[in-house]
């Protein structure tokens, strides 16, 4: 009698509906959304290299720099100064178109000299009388002659005599006419006369300078502006210096200028 051949019989019932199946993978490996079990990463390696969330990166801006209070300080200073010279050059254009301003002229017409001569203790005295004609050229300003001015009458460095000019009020377009008397006395005169010897036989003539100094305030129309000084000088030249003499005016001319 034939043998039956030998049967393997399973361990398991292939019928058991419960029975789990053997995994494709190890247990220790899991699955890609994909289901490549080649790309599968290891759990342990997942459970250790959590993913990692970038933060988007907030490039701002670098801070400004703050000033320090003495930069702004002179900043608003050289702003304000600029303004003011802005302005005041605005206002002196406005008045020169409005007033148009010229200056005041001046000239010396007539010397008379009433004393020139030296005294014992050697000093020289010396009185004239000079005739100063001065023009005012302008519409609308008028100028007040205030008090406080001062004449001189000077020959090389040597001042020979001194006045000053009278308090008066000039109008518009007027010519004044002035007298004024001018007196003085040098101590050690003897070089002096001499030199004035020496120069009328060389050139016959004596150059001579009247320097003054004339304190006013101009008025613009109705308003009166603050008091400023004329300076003038005048260059003459004489025939002679003789008391009691005719004398004549050979050559004059006077600059003028004004200071605040």
């Amino acid at each position: 009698m034939a043998a039956d051949p030998q049967k393997i019989h399973p361990d398991y019932d292939v019928e058991a509906p419960n029975h789990p199946s053997a995994p494709l993978v190890p247990r220790s490996m899991s699955k890609s959304d994909a289901g490549d079990p080649e790309r599968a990463v290891p759990q342990q390696q997942q459970q250790q290299n959590p993913p990692e969330h970038t933060t988007p990166v907030m490039h701002s801006r670098p801070p400004k720099k703050r000033r320090s209070c003495c930069c702004r300080f002179f900043c608003w200073l050289i702003s304000i100064l600029l303004i003011l010279i802005v302005a005041i050059a605005i206002t002196v254009g406005i008045l020169y178109l409005v007033f148009r301003p010229k200056v005041p002229k001046y000239s010396v017409d007539e010397i008379r000299v009433t004393q020139f001569d030296v005294s014992d203790n050697n000093s020289l005295s010396a009185t004239f009388n000079l005739t100063i004609t001065a023009r005012n050229p302008n519409k609308k300003i008028g100028i007040y002659y205030r008090g406080g001015s001062h004449i001189s009458a000077w020959y090389d460095d040597t001042k020979l005599c001194e006045g000053s000019l009278p308090k008066f009020y000039q109008g518009h377009r007027n010519t004044t006419v002035l007298s004024i008397p001018l007196t003085g006395q040098t101590q050690d005169a003897t070089g002096l006369q001499s030199s004035l010897q020496q120069q009328l036989q060389e050139t016959a003539n004596v150059p001579l300078n009247l320097k003054v100094k004339q304190p006013v305030r101009i008025k613009l129309g109705k308003l009166k502006l603050f008091t400023i000084k004329f300076r003038i000088r005048c260059k003459i030249v004489v025939d002679n210096l003789s008391a009691n003499s005719a004398i004549r005016i050979q050559s004059s001319s006077c600059k003028f200028r004004f200071r605040l």
